[in-house]
């Protein structure tokens, strides 16, 4: 497909927008955003690449169309969202699209920010797919359909590891043998770290505070979950580590486990490492102790006296405690606690129950303010507290768009600076 380049710079405003595209190892999802009002014009995933009968969904104009097809591989998968775009909207070229946005994975410590696509870059990205053999190379098979079918403009990549590179040594380093770590690249990257640079960027704007000035703790709740410690907008330590495995219990993730553990199920089970692998990422968690990672069915279990759902939700908030607890430690005096992400942004049990019994810390969540769901900034702490305690909806999508739009006007390609990024009033106390 051929997108008619975008007008200059000067010309571009509002009207310019970056087509976001994350490719898993069996999905597309992606997303045509405004990076300076900061809205969705169209978003859209792919699902079940690869088997008898896949699934599109593209949304456009508040109407949601969806296909039921057999869709082969990545390339078949694209080829069918730039023909909905065509078919439904909105025109591509129209839309006139200055940048297409990739999210990759790990970035190992080659990438300490977004990278303009070019023939080296997709060999590094190769080089470090055994840092992350589950998603490197599904987010690089995109990245290279994406090229083919859409060439007329920029293509950029985002890591999530990048927001992370400023981890001191202390935090980033395994204590393991420093030769074997070297060799193999062994010690501490973070993940999530386009959503925890995101939303606590988010905070400062929303509070009218400088950055510079806030010591935050972040706590990304989804299926994947990991916490961050922010000083001043930069992270000195995060939960997950060499891979997204490591730190809070996930969805189907175990999260911080002894590692002799798999010394121990090798020797004694008889497990391969293929075997732990799937263990501990697929079939661990929430899903391993009560047979359910999603909080909703937890809660409904927990309600219905269920022991095992009962436990589940116990570990889990014992184990975000003491990440939260850690970074107290670490950060020495913390301005601001926020949730984010799915269960984050959706579940007001969880966040009650992640920071109870805390206020000799000058820590709490207000019942009335927490309750419910928040689309927006909201502020769920009471105003007697030294710890600001919010929830803040995170936007990969449109940080992935905005670092694609900063990065080919570093590279004096056509774009646009304007970042404009309305930012309601936090509810609560100010």
């Amino acid at each position: 497909m051929t997108i008619t380049q975008p007008r200059p710079h000067s010309a571009l405003g509002a009207h310019g927008s970056v087509l976001v595209v994350n490719s898993g190892s069996s999905s597309i999802k992606y997303q045509l955003v405004n990076p300076v009002g900061g809205e969705a014009i169209a978003s859209g995933i792919v699902e079940r690449i690869g088997e008898d009968v896949g699934t599109v969904k593209h949304t456009f104009a508040g109407s949601t169309t969806q296909r039921d097809e057999a869709i082969a591989d990545h390339g078949a998968g694209l080829r069918v969202v730039l023909g909905l775009f065509e078919e439904i909207g909105p025109d591509l070229a129209a839309a006139h699209v200055v940048a297409v946005g990739h999210r990759v994975v790990h970035g190992g410590s080659d990438f300490t920010g977004p990278a303009l696509v070019d023939d080296d870059v997709i060999a590094r990205i190769d080089a470090l797919a055994p840092l992350a053999p589950l998603h490197n190379p599904a987010n690089l098979t995109g990245i290279q359909v994406a090229r083919e079918l859409l060439p007329d403009v920029p293509h950029v990549v985002v890591f999530d590891t990048a927001f992370f590179h400023t981890l001191p040594d202390a935090a980033a380093t395994y204590a393991i043998d420093q030769g074997v770590a070297t060799t193999y690249g062994v010690r501490r990257y973070g993940f999530h770290g386009t959503s925890h640079e995101y939303v606590s960027g988010k905070v400062a704007r929303v509070l009218g505070r400088r950055i510079e000035e806030l010591n935050q703790i972040v706590l990304h709740l989804g299926n994947g979950a990991s916490a961050s410690a922010v000083r001043g907008g930069v992270a000195v330590e995060t939960s997950m580590g060499l891979t997204p495995l490591e730190g809070l219990v996930m969805g189907t993730r175990s999260g911080d486990v002894d590692p002799a553990v798999l010394i121990h199920l090798q020797r004694n089970a008889g497990m391969s490492v293929d075997d732990i692998d799937d263990l501990l990422n697929r079939r661990s968690g929430l899903k391993g102790l009560a047979g359910e990672n999603d909080f909703r069915e937890i809660h409904r279990l927990v309600e219905e006296g269920d022991p095992s759902a009962q436990r589940a939700l116990d570990v889990y908030i014992h184990r975000l405690r003491k990440y939260v607890g850690a970074y107290l430690a670490i950060l020495g005096r913390v301005d601001v606690i926020t949730f984010t992400a799915g269960v984050g942004e959706n579940d007001d049990v969880v966040r009650a129950l992640a920071l109870a019994g805390l206020e000799p810390f000058g820590i709490a969540v207000d019942p009335e303010r927490n309750a419910g769901r928040k689309k927006e900034p909201t502020t769920i702490s009471p105003d007697w507290t030294s710890t600001r305690v919010m929830v803040v909806p995170t936007n990969e999508e449109l940080a992935i768009a905005r670092q694609a739009i900063a990065t080919i006007e570093k590279a004096g390609l056509e774009g646009t600076s304007d970042e404009t990024d309305p930012a309601p009033a936090a509810t609560g106390h100010a």
